[in-house]
């Protein structure tokens, strides 16, 4: 039997992002799996900026973490599903980007594509 994936190519992933429903339910998956941890996420509502936003927030508490808890954030990125090896690739792709904010945006990216499966399997059983 075979098994068809979905696509998560970044083309199709970018197609998806000016979704308001696959926007929502990315930042409510970032906000449980921060919030298991203690770790408030928030979301001002504007879907306009809604990536920016989550950087930003992501960004600090990131740092915040790194620099007083390492451990509740390794804990965090396990959660997410995080390897080192996906923080050197993105790193990689985004050299502009400060470390921290190469692990805020893989959080986002992960989260983005457990929403994106979650809808491709409901959608497609």
């Amino acid at each position: 039997m075979q098994i068809n994936l979905p696509d998560f190519t970044n083309t199709s992933v970018q197609s998806l992002l000016n979704k308001e429903e696959i926007v929502l339910e990315t930042i409510k998956q970032i906000m449980k799996d921060f919030g298991m941890f203690g770790v408030e996420i928030s979301f001002s509502g504007s879907l306009d900026n809604a990536y920016d936003e989550l950087l930003r927030q992501l960004v600090i508490q990131i740092d915040h973490l790194l620099s007083t808890d390492a451990t509740r954030l390794w804990s965090v990125l396990y959660q997410v599903d995080i390897s080192n090896r996906d923080i050197e690739k993105t790193s990689a792709l985004k050299p502009d980007y400060t470390p921290v904010e190469v692990i805020a945006h893989q959080v986002i990216e992960r989260d983005l594509k457990k929403v994106l499966t979650r809808i491709y399997y409901r959608n497609n059983s």
